[in-house]
């Protein structure tokens, strides 16, 4: 961009993007690096986090590419080595990466609720507490856990996500009070989106939504929201469950 609006500015900063080669988490990416951040992208296949990562670089600014299962904490603390020994510092975290399966309550494996489970909460917990902490001891920081529409109404047969979720929303507020004041952390809270879960989705889901506007919303509806949490000037902004969801109810 051949100048950026002061508000949002990230020029110099350093961001980490869970699930940030694909849907909602490339669009953060592309957002953050083109306002002049330096990015992290994680996910769990290296080339396609290599991929955005080029992209990244073409804008002129430092990207690394870093394959990690979100839900596995020995990953994780692996990831958090990398970011740091690479940029020494993170100063924006985003706890992207997340997915919930369709299916019935009582068909539900013990194995695939922890897998549920680990990749929703447990891992965005282990990611936001390592760094946050460091952020705290530091110069501060953001963090900004992304959530879902699911975590506050009812959605059959993806309870474990949608539980998931809801813990989700309770450990952003607990996190915002024990880093405050140099730490702030937001949830955003994502409703139905045209990313590539959609491609299995019937062709009316795909058209039309229960929410204010009648529609899913496209991958980069999500930029704005992300950017106004992330901001330096949303100083007085912590705690906070931002939706963006097109008014679902």
């Amino acid at each position: 961009m051949s100048q950026i609006d002061p508000l949002f500015d990230f020029t110099g900063k350093v961001v980490l993007v869970t699930g940030g080669s694909r849907g909602l988490g490339l669009e953060m990416v592309r957002a953050f690096a083109s306002r002049g951040a330096d990015i992290i992208v994680a996910s769990r296949k290296l080339q396609n986090c290599e991929a955005v990562a080029a992209e990244v670089r073409t804008l002129g600014r430092r990207a690394i590419a870093y394959a990690a299962h979100v839900g596995k904490w020995n990953e994780i603390d692996q990831l958090i080595d990398a970011a740091y020994a690479e940029f020494g510092g993170i100063d924006i975290l985003v706890n992207n990466a997340g997915m919930g399966p369709r299916m019935p309550s009582h068909d539900v494996t013990e194995q695939l609720f922890d897998s549920v489970v680990n990749l929703n909460f447990k891992g965005p917990f282990r990611l936001a507490s390592r760094i946050g902490k460091r952020m705290f001891d530091g110069p501060g920081g953001c963090i900004i856990n992304v959530s879902s529409s699911g975590g506050s109404m009812p959605l059959p047969e993806i309870v474990p996500y949608g539980c998931a979720k809801a813990a989700l929303n309770a450990m952003t507020l607990s996190l915002a009070h024990e880093y405050a004041p140099r730490v702030r952390v937001n949830t955003l809270s994502a409703g139905p989106f045209l990313t590539d879960i959609a491609k299995a989705w019937t062709d009316e889901a795909r058209e039309k939504s229960n929410n204010a506007v009648g529609h899913p919303g496209q991958p980069e509806d999500i930029v704005t929201s992300a950017l106004f949490l992330a901001s330096p000037r949303s100083s007085y902004v912590t705690g906070a469950l931002v939706r963006c969801d097109g008014g679902t109810w």
